[in-house]
């Protein structure tokens, strides 16, 4: 196995120091340093307890379904999902032994060259984004390799004639199907493409992907808002349902996220744009609450009342693009949502309380928002939030053979289902939110959207004019 050199090696120490200490902290429900170490261990020991029973049923295979204890893959073949996933954190958690043996898994056996449709979108978050940020903290240069091999698979994906990627590409043939797609998949991949072009050298990934990011918002309605669903062919709307939620969601958060990490002012511009819009259509104060639901794209009018476990990212994302009070009062919708059953469904009407759909997917988001609000505010009210979080996770979703989804938050029924996910993100925001501050330099890094961390380097400018 090669490695790399000693400029990398110094890289990896800087990625893993921490911050100078935690922001000022306030008097509120306070959680002291032992007690978060203690429940910081505490994740660690669940986070083994999942990837235990993985190794033992599911090993070399996507996924492990934790009830009946056997495999899934998700072409018919392994595409190493979960270890793919799961390395960075790992590493993070301080693992080694188990670092080690699914690295040196990914460097044995994952290979790209076969004849099948994926799905560009996932594929990328959980892949590319899992394989660079694993490069990053290891310096394993077999890692780099399979994200270039993977990148150049991907780029006929895109080659369509608006540049908005399709959502199917054969790895082997670069064959491409599936012309509906959504904001969501059309402007999730610039973090991931983009740090394959600053560690490769090569701007074909960085700029192929802006241009769907940029093709995207171009197409935004007189008011600034975007639709759920588009052909990639005709650049038309399928859809003109706007929203936060699954399906826009983290379009949002890259145009953010891709200013922070590569100073790009495009990804700024469009950011700024966009809040404005998001702000004035999509939020909505119900009895003194915060909440985002839906609007038609082009007049703005409210069409739902519906927010869900997907849309409780946004206060992670409005919180690090400074607008603390949005994000603290989002959160806080969020976690009613959760505490209504102990859990959060998929989905409720926030005007009822409702529940719309029951499900809950050991999704991340709340997780996810609780840590940012804590790194950023240093309210520590946001550990006790994650304490309540963690407790009740386990609580419900433990099962003999690892984590299992939930078919239901009210009648708490399991479901034969553990994403890889779960290793990736959930996981990793309950051990960051409890973990000493130096475990990770929050300051250093831009999580992607399945919280794989990038390193904040940024390249030269690139402009869309």
């Amino acid at each position: 196995m090669r490695r790399a050199g000693s400029v990398l090696c110094l890289f990896v120490l800087w990625f893993l120091a921490g911050a100078n200490g935690v922001l000022a902290r306030t008097a509120l429900d306070e959680m002291d340093d032992q007690q978060a170490q203690v429940l910081a261990e505490q994740v660690r020991q669940e986070f083994l307890h999942a990837w235990q029973n993985y190794e033992r049923y599911a090993w070399g295979h996507d996924e492990l379904q934790p009830l009946t204890k056997t495999p899934r893959d998700w072409y018919g073949g392994s595409m190493l999902m979960t270890p793919v996933d799961a390395l960075d954190t790992l590493i993070l958690m301080k693992l080694p032994v188990e670092a080690d043996q699914a690295r040196q898994l990914i460097d044995a056996t994952l290979s790209f060259d076969k004849d099948i449709y994926v799905k560009n979108f996932e594929i990328t978050i959980r892949l590319l984004g899992g394989l660079l940020s694993g490069y990053q903290l290891s310096g394993d240069d077999r890692l780099l390799a399979l994200a270039q091999d993977l990148g150049n698979r991907l780029l006929p994906a895109f080659h369509s004639p608006t540049g908005l990627p399709y959502e199917y590409v054969n790895l082997r043939t670069g064959k491409v199907r599936g012309a509906q797609t959504n904001p969501a998949e059309t402007g999730t991949l610039l973090l991931e493409f983009g740090t394959l072009s600053k560690l490769t050298g090569q701007p074909v990934y960085f700029n192929t992907a802006k241009r769907a990011l940029v093709e995207t918002y171009r197409r935004r309605s007189a008011i600034g808002l975007v639709g759920d669903s588009l052909d990639v062919e005709t650049g038309r709307w399928l859809s003109v349902d706007s929203h936060i939620s699954g399906g826009i969601d983290s379009y949002y958060e890259y145009l953010w996220k891709c200013w922070k990490l590569f100073g790009d002012r495009d990804c700024l511009d469009m950011w700024n744009n966009s809040l404005v819009a998001i702000n004035r259509y999509l939020a909505d104060d119900a009895n003194g609450e915060l909440w985002y639901g839906h609007a038609d794209m082009n007049t703005g009018k409210r069409t739902s009342t519906e927010y869900g476990a997907l849309d409780a990212f946004f206060p992670a994302v409005l919180a690090f693009a400074h607008q603390l009070d949005p994000a603290k009062r989002l959160q806080d919708s969020s976690f009613k949502m959760w505490t209504l059953n102990g859990i959060e469904p998929e989905l409720i009407d926030y005007r009822s309380m409702a529940i719309k759909d029951p499900r809950y997917a050991l999704r991340p988001e709340i997780v996810e928002s609780t840590y940012y609000l804590y790194r950023l505010s240093g309210n520590p009210s946001y550990r006790s939030m994650g304490r309540t979080l963690f407790r009740d996770f386990v609580k419900y979703c433990r099962t003999d053979g690892g984590y299992a989804a939930l078919e239901s938050v009210v009648t708490k029924r399991q479901a034969n289902a553990m994403q890889s996910f779960v290793f990736a993100e959930t996981f990793k925001y309950f051990y960051l939110l409890f973990a000493p501050p130096t475990t990770l330099n929050f300051d250093g890094v831009v999580f992607n959207t399945e919280a794989h961390p990038l390193a904040r380097i940024p390249i030269r400018n690139h402009r869309t004019r």
